[in-house]
């Protein structure tokens, strides 16, 4: 059992005690992931500072604090959306909160539809770029170039995936705000863009990150096929269901992952 926190600044003087470097955002059905913490404090979204309670099936809507595999992790078990009715500045407040709180590596989760053909229901994505389709005329931005994810960890997450016997796919995210998915036209028009999966969260997530100086990687658990790909309309229990099958697949990777982090930081003797 976890232990319940008050307020902020008994997490403010936990994470003093413990200095987490690593970040996590877990998203749609994979709160379960956050049970792979040990000697954990816990607190509601609603009692961290310019953040609010999730209304979102799948996502608990609680900040933890403890060790993974003996390193210091903050995990957002959740996230917020746009589409909650909540401000972007809101949505992206656990990132400020992540960096302030002293991580400096941030590592993403999302549930994603898969618009490439070889992506099915229970794969992994190491994501490689974004499409923010969230900003007004955003389609005036897709030249751009510089990527926010960076290539040190998506190595990182190669290496942990081969230790572990898959391969792990890599692609270009679509962001758009929901609530409803995408219709079959919709998807045509991302895929000719560069689109791999698309979802409703992540990249101005990332994009915040980066700008407060921050490691960043992101993993798409693709739950189902993208509008118009699969059999039958899309429904949010069966994206909370899939993501349950991926669960064991996305904590053996991330557990990986902190090992080598933990490796590849530790100070010379």
């Amino acid at each position: 059992m976890n232990h319940q926190l008050r307020d902020y600044a008994e997490m403010t003087l936990a994470a003093r005690g413990l200095s987490p470097r690593v970040a996590l955002v877990l998203g749609s059905g994979l709160n379960d992931v956050a049970d792979r913490l040990t000697d954990a404090v816990e607190l509601p979204f609603g009692s961290v500072p310019d953040m609010g309670a999730s209304s979102v099936p799948g996502h608990r809507g609680v900040l933890l604090l403890g060790r993974w595999v003996g390193v210091p992790v903050l995990v957002f078990a959740g996230r917020l959306h746009y589409y909650e009715g909540y401000p972007w500045r809101r949505v992206v407040q656990p990132i400020h909160i992540a960096h302030e709180l002293g991580a400096s590596i941030l590592m993403a989760t999302n549930a994603a539809g898969g618009i490439r053909a070889d992506l099915a229901p229970g794969d992994l994505m190491a994501i490689t770029g974004h499409i923010d389709a969230t900003r007004p005329n955003w389609w005036q931005t897709l030249a751009v170039s510089n990527s926010p994810y960076a290539a040190s960890l998506r190595d990182i997450l190669h290496a942990a995936a081969t230790s572990l016997g898959f391969s792990l796919p890599v692609g270009v995210y679509a962001q758009l705000t929901g609530p409803n998915y995408e219709t079959p036209a919709e998807i045509r028009a991302f895929r000719t863009m560069g689109a791999d999966a698309v979802g409703m969260s992540t990249g101005r997530e990332i994009e915040i990150a980066a700008a407060l100086g921050m490691e960043c990687a992101a993993l798409s658990c693709i739950t189902n096929k993208a509008a118009g790909l699969g059999e039958g309309p899309i429904h949010h229990a069966e994206v909370i269901e899939a993501g349950q099958r991926v669960k064991a697949r996305l904590i053996a990777l991330l557990e990986a992952v902190l090992k080598c982090l933990a490796e590849r930081d530790e100070p010379e003797a």
